[in-house]
């Protein structure tokens, strides 16, 4: 099939699953629809749980092996929506609906490119593709759970919204949980301990504190505290006052390293990552993938946003249609030229590496 017709058929694609409800964790119907894609085409599958993957024609041990990796799974839809986000509405040169940009446009524009290779021999790499579940929700049976099923991977290209320019690295993530401790009173007797007064010093020292260690390509650790809880009733000065923290970490730290360094240095009487496992993750300038992309003209940069990347511990790029800044927003949409663009971007870029 020709490259036109398969980037036809990769935007009918999108259109079903637009209209077919896969929230994180509930995918099992864009799940069938993808399976479906892989029966037309004649390529065998497997499915473990809601996660479909696939391996070329003529995978060779001994190869380096590249995954093509993007998710099916959406965020639900946000109150300001004005279309129905169910239904795919094609208008000015917008395709709109939701999972259309973040990240449907990316992946059947990926599943296209692996048609496209699948039956190509003597390539330099051995191809695999994952569209995978429970992206959105950081579950455990996404790619994170695919990875000791599938063939070992060498390195990746991660679907998400880039405007087809390369993510050479990716910001990782820990949430802690904080604890700004105090002495339990009724309100009408004197307190000097008070845990929500305490809190002030507290959040100072968070708004205040900075990381030593910069990335060129991602910046400095981001640390924000996003939510406060503390109280019960109007008369009692609670014993504690509770906090959330965001930090968004760069190639310079380990996620283990940000927490043993707020362990040691914030003044709250307790601190606990809930996760260690959102890593950061990044690709060398110098891989061919990098360096084949710079000469097609793609821009490099570094993003702040959380993808599969974070599961993968090889070097991984991220690159897709459409734009971030569209993700979990209300009336979400991708250009069809951007879905053309990709899909022949993606093609150019693997000739240049893997033929």
């Amino acid at each position: 099939m020709t490259q036109e017709k398969l980037t036809q058929k990769a935007i009918s694609l999108l259109k079903s699953l637009i209209e077919t409800q896969s929230f994180s964790s509930e995918e099992e119907q864009t799940a069938a629809l993808i399976e479906a894609w892989f029966i037309e085409f004649n390529i065998p599958f497997k499915r473990t749980k809601n996660n479909i993957w696939a391996t070329n024609k003529y995978f060779t041990e001994g190869k380096p092996t590249l995954l093509l990796n993007s998710h099916h799974d959406t965020v639900k839809p946000n109150s300001a929506y004005t279309n129905d986000p169910f239904k795919a509405i094609v208008k000015d040169g917008k395709l709109y609906g939701l999972g259309s940009n973040d990240a449907g446009g990316c992946l059947v524009s990926l599943i296209a490119t692996f048609t496209y290779f699948y039956n190509q021999e003597n390539l330099k790499y051995n191809l695999v593709i994952v569209a995978s579940a429970e992206e959105e929700s950081s579950g455990p049976n996404g790619l994170n759970s695919m990875l000791p099923i599938i063939p070992h991977i060498d390195v990746a290209i991660v679907g998400e919204p880039t405007l087809m320019n390369l993510a050479v690295a990716e910001k990782g993530l820990v949430v802690f949980d904080a604890v700004v401790a105090g002495t339990p009173s009724h309100a009408a007797h004197p307190n000097e301990n008070n845990s929500i007064y305490n809190a002030i010093e507290v959040l100072q020292w968070f708004k205040d504190f900075k990381f030593e260690k910069g990335s060129d390509a991602l910046g400095d650790v981001k640390l924000t505290v996003t939510q406060i809880n503390a109280g019960s009733q109007h008369n009692v000065v609670p014993a504690h006052l509770d906090l959330v923290v965001d930090v968004r970490v760069n190639d310079a730290y380990t996620n283990q390293e940000i927490a043993s360094i707020l362990a040691e240095k914030s003044p709250c009487s307790k601190i606990t990552p809930r996760s260690l496992r959102l890593n950061s993750s990044s690709i060398n300038l110098n891989h061919d993938l990098v360096k084949a992309g710079i000469a097609m003209g793609r821009k490099t940069y570094g993003s702040p946003t959380l993808s599969d990347q974070a599961c993968l511990t090889c070097q991984s790029l991220k690159l897709g249609p459409g734009d971030s800044t569209r993700s979990h927003s209300a009336d979400e949409f991708i250009y069809i030229a951007e879905i053309e663009e990709g899909i022949q971007i993606y093609i150019d870029l693997l000739n240049r590496v893997i033929i």
